[in-house]
């Protein structure tokens, strides 16, 4: 805990670092500042942050910059921050202009969320447990050769074309899809293989290229992500002569930021901020990560991460990250046919 005046000159160097980039000095405290105190007042505050590690002199003449200690404080203590209504209504009003689909919200909500943060920003594809079949059709292309489309919860349509020894009418056909639909609706391929119908040679083949489609797709799922805002990233003061930088931009560029630089999976909904030498990967100790799930819990979920220097303007991500994590799940809860009553709530931080 800090004292309330050392803790508002805390926040003081933070909120100005933030948007300067440059070292905080006493007198630009004091001149941008109504801090009700003296100058000699805020060196003396200056001189105890840094002696208990919330703030740093990069060079003896220098100004102060925070340290990660001193972000992780500033963040802990955010209380109650929303995006401006102004955002939330654009971002609203954009997802409703694209299709129901969740590649098409994915990569919009990437190119969003990247011009709101001002930095690098990427959303994976939710991935499922096991997918379940929603429907099934069966239709006779010429001859013996059939298409076999399915549709799996979460509204993926996947198709394929195979051969059966002998031609079946459409008629035969539209027969074996409507039992197979009474018999597998809401079955995983796990169950599908499970259960004893006491199928024919046609049917059994039907079930077993069904099966392998669906295998196929839990094998593949979730594996897409889509990124944005690099050129944010470059641009940032910090990395303009860091070579460091180039390596976190390797990992973003091949989709293997989940498994280098998060120390553990996302559990909960919840906003999450990791910060510094707080990422388990040394190559990203000059960043910060704002993260969180998307989703539904045990039915399909995926990630929203901001990367930035940890100089970021954590109140606004952190709020826009919220918004649009809580706005996915609303869309996700839509495509698996649940009602969702959640409305954005970015006070869950951690």
């Amino acid at each position: 805990m800090l004292a309330p005046r050392t803790e508002t000159i805390l926040k003081s160097i933070i909120n100005w670092y933030i948007d300067h980039a440059v070292p905080v000095s006493s007198q630009v405290l004091v001149h941008d500042y109504d801090l009700g105190v003296s100058s000699a007042t805020v060196r003396n505050e200056m001189a105890f942050l840094e002696q208990e590690g919330y703030i740093i002199r990069p060079h003896t003449s220098s100004g102060s910059v925070p340290s990660d200690k001193g972000y992780r404080f500033y963040v802990t203590s955010l209380e109650d921050v929303k995006l401006p209504l102004t955002d939330q209504r654009m971002i609203s009003h954009l997802f409703h202009q694209v299709e129901g689909r969740m590649d098409e919200w994915s990569s919009l909500a990437a190119t969003v969320l990247s011009r709101l943060a001002q930095n690098t920003a990427v959303i994976t594809v939710p991935k499922t447990a096991d997918c379940q079949l929603r429907h099934m059709e069966l239709v006779s292309i010429q001859d013996s050769l059939v298409l076999l489309l399915l549709v799996l919860r979460g509204a993926r349509i996947k198709q394929q074309l195979f051969s059966l020894e002998n031609p079946l009418s459409q008629a035969e056909l539209t027969s074996i899809s409507s039992k197979m639909n009474a018999a597998y609706v809401g079955s995983s391929a796990v169950q599908i293989q499970s259960k004893e119908l006491g199928l024919n040679r046609v049917e059994q083949i039907i079930v077993e290229n069904l099966v392998k489609m669906m295998q196929t797709e839990d094998e593949h799922s979730g594996g897409q992500s889509y990124l944005e805002g690099l050129h944010f990233l470059l641009n940032q003061p910090e990395f303009v002569h860091n070579q460091r930088i180039l390596s976190v931009m390797e990992l973003l560029e091949q989709r293997a930021l989940l498994g280098t630089i998060i120390p553990q999976p996302q559990k909960g909904p919840q906003v999450r901020v990791v910060i510094g030498s707080e990422n388990q990967a040394e190559v990203a100790h000059d960043c910060s990560l704002v993260i969180s799930r998307y989703g539904l819990q045990g039915e399909a979920s995926g990630n929203i991460i901001v990367v930035g220097p940890t100089r970021m303007d954590y109140p606004r991500i952190i709020s826009a990250v919220s918004y649009i994590s809580i706005l996915l799940s609303g869309l996700v809860a839509e495509l698996y046919g649940i009602n969702s009553s959640a409305s954005p709530n970015p006070d869950n931080i951690n």
